[in-house]
């Protein structure tokens, strides 16, 4: 039987499709299936369009014909392609003076002072002589203990000889007024939002193919509402909090204003016999 051009590339094509998401026995008994189909000629056609060899196609047909089980593992105990540190075994001491250089490198690595991402590890390594992909970098980096971590505001200043005696004063007073009835409340401005057709972070569920159209930049509108300027307050006795939204400037009056709002909308009822108001707050900004 002679295959046509035509049916080769079909068979090309369905190739393609599939076989990303096979392992390779799977693609194996693909191709021994289709070359069966085809009968006579059905192996050289099928290797053609797999772009393999006709063996790997005709192993394929014997597993078939064979019935064989399904293997637990793709591959015999110890075949395939050996991993890139047991083929350089000075990979990953290399690695390990880039990402540590003061522990176990040299402290004036080319990388010390700059981002190290996998793509720009990986750079640097070749360029040492050692061939590796950032993906292989980043298996190595976890093996090692590594992670994605952000930064950590840990670092501080030296610290007031008053800093202590701040923060008991400030615990006391608040006892005090809770203790006499009176509110605690802790505030702060929120992470401002812009109002309208902007991009904004989060994402929402929405027919396949069409998410909500906005503009392509992030520039205000004047005949619009602008930003929308969350401000917090949290009553510390309750365990609640209140947000008030504004679209004026994050200012003063207008903490004052949010501050006002609140006491009259939940604070007067929830402290009706209240003569005064602890507020407390950081240093940023109105406040």
């Amino acid at each position: 039987m002679r295959v046509s051009s035509e049916a080769r590339g079909q068979l090309a094509v369905k190739f393609q499709v599939l076989f990303p998401h096979l392992d390779e026995r799977q693609r194996r008994l693909l191709m021994g299936a289709e070359a069966r189909i085809l009968g006579h000629g059905g192996i050289r056609a099928v290797a053609q369009a797999a772009e393999v060899s006709e063996t790997t196609v005709r192993k394929g047909v014997d597993e078939l014909e064979a019935g064989a089980e399904p293997l637990g593992r793709v591959r015999r105990l110890g075949g395939g392609r050996k991993r890139a540190a047991e083929v350089d075994p000075g990979l990953r001491p290399a690695l390990l003076a880039l990402v540590e250089p003061d522990m176990r490198g040299d402290p004036m690595s080319p990388l010390r002072w700059t981002t190290k991402s996998t793509r720009r590890l990986a750079d640097e390594l070749t360029r040492q002589g050692h061939r590796v992909s950032a993906d292989t970098v980043a298996d190595l980096l976890r093996e090692e203990g590594f992670s994605l971590q952000a930064n950590a505001k840990t670092v501080e200043g030296a610290q007031h000889p008053d800093r202590d005696a701040q923060f008991r004063y400030i615990n006391d007073r608040a006892k005090e007024h809770m203790g006499a009835g009176d509110p605690v409340i802790s505030v702060d401005t929120k992470k401002k939002e812009l109002v309208g057709q902007y991009k904004n972070g989060g994402r929402e569920w929405r027919p396949k193919g069409l998410p909500t159209q906005v503009r392509t930049h992030d520039f205000l509108d004047r005949q619009g509402p602008g930003k929308a300027i969350p401000y917090g307050i949290y009553d510390v006795a309750a365990n609640t909090g209140w947000v008030g939204v504004g679209t004026d400037h994050d200012t003063a009056a207008f903490a004052v204003a949010s501050i006002r709002r609140w006491w009259k909308a939940r604070g007067s009822h929830d402290y009706p016999q209240a003569t005064r108001l602890l507020i407390t707050a950081d240093a940023g900004g109105s406040n």
